[in-house]
């Protein structure tokens, strides 16, 4: 069991049952009850694709190894909670390692076809979920991602994958863990019940399947799922989920997250529930106005969202493989030195 516990206290995320950041406010922002959190969704990752695996050799010519990234990911979580770090995001079936990608032939997955989990990722998770406890630290544990759900043989076999996994986090009494079901289900998946059109099926079932196995405020997994436009949530997914999840990559300008946060909470069926940013790759933190700012001033959790562009080096970019874990690029330097100024860490 961890001693860290998650919880929702109407807008706010609560850790240890008080508001993260209690009392905190930065440029006469609060930051009460937000959960600030960064992308890392390759660090449970291995590609069983022999035909791409050697593409991740690591500068120093070694072979990706995927106990080598997980040691090096849990060696820096310290220093990213020294910096105000709250949580972490990362994905059963990682995301693109190149950032963006329209062809992805490489097979990053925990899942089988039939739904059943993989040991090894099993193992490197519970890893993950054990060192972030200590720390005090949250885990947003998505499960799919767009372009590997081409793996499954039905939709069963979601709908397996999703129990199997409830019933492990819960047979681990995994407390600091909030469940994103699928990462930008307003993008085609391989199978529709995992879409934003029937997004409310895998949250209910994961709240249902969890509900009283965990020793917490709510008695079950908190659980939602991630959309990548900015337009408003529809209302099967806003009216199940716990907690909304948006992402940034589609806005144009900070203005552009204030109107894409205020028009979710303009909708008919929206209620009081946290909102969260957890993907997001506009960056400008040497700027008086930029993405997180705007986050903050909408009561908003932010989360970091970096990976390699063109002509960078090994150590540019979270979610792309082989993945440099510390914290020294100059992208990095600006998104932590921000956050431990903002949240007084």
């Amino acid at each position: 069991m961890t001693e860290t516990v998650v919880s929702i206290e109407q807008t706010k995320f609560c850790v240890n049952g008080r508001p993260t950041h209690q009392g905190r406010s930065w440029n006469g922002l609060s930051i009460e009850g937000l959960l600030f959190n960064s992308r890392m969704v390759q660090a449970l990752s291995d590609d069983e694709n022999p035909s791409t695996r050697g593409v991740w050799m690591y500068p120093d010519g070694e072979e990706f190894s995927a106990a080598r990234n997980v040691r090096e990911f849990l060696a820096a979580l310290k220093d990213y909670r020294a910096h105000g770090l709250d949580a972490v995001g990362i994905n059963m079936q990682a995301g693109s390692p190149q950032g963006y990608s329209g062809v992805q032939p490489w097979v990053l997955t925990g899942f089988n076809a039939d739904g059943s989990l993989k040991q090894p990722w099993l193992d490197r998770l519970e890893q993950i979920i054990a060192a972030c406890d200590k720390l005090g630290m949250v885990v947003i544990l998505g499960l799919f991602y767009w372009k590997q759900t081409r793996i499954f043989d039905s939709e069963e076999a979601v709908r397996n994958a999703v129990v199997n996994m409830v019933d492990w986090l819960a047979a681990h009494e995994a407390r600091n863990v909030l469940l994103e079901i699928g990462n930008e289900v307003d993008l085609p998946f391989a199978q529709p019940n995992i879409e934003a059109a029937r997004g409310d099926e895998l949250i209910k079932l994961a709240q249902e399947r969890s509900s009283g196995k965990f020793n917490t405020p709510s008695g079950r997994l908190l659980v939602s799922t991630s959309l990548a436009h900015p337009k408003p949530v529809n209302e099967k997914i806003m009216g199940s989920a716990d907690f909304l999840l948006l992402h940034g990559n589609g806005t144009h300008h900070p203005d552009s997250v204030r109107l894409m946060v205020r028009a979710n909470r303009a909708q008919p069926y929206y209620r009081p529930m946290p909102v969260m940013i957890n993907e997001d790759d506009h960056f400008d933190f040497d700027k008086a106005d930029n993405n997180f700012v705007a986050a903050i001033g909408e009561d908003v959790s932010w989360g970091y969202f970096d990976y390699r562009m063109n002509r960078e080096r090994y150590e540019d970019g979270f979610q792309s493989l082989p993945v440099d874990w510390t914290i020294n690029s100059a992208r990095k330097k600006g998104f932590f030195g921000l956050l431990k100024e903002i949240t007084g860490a």
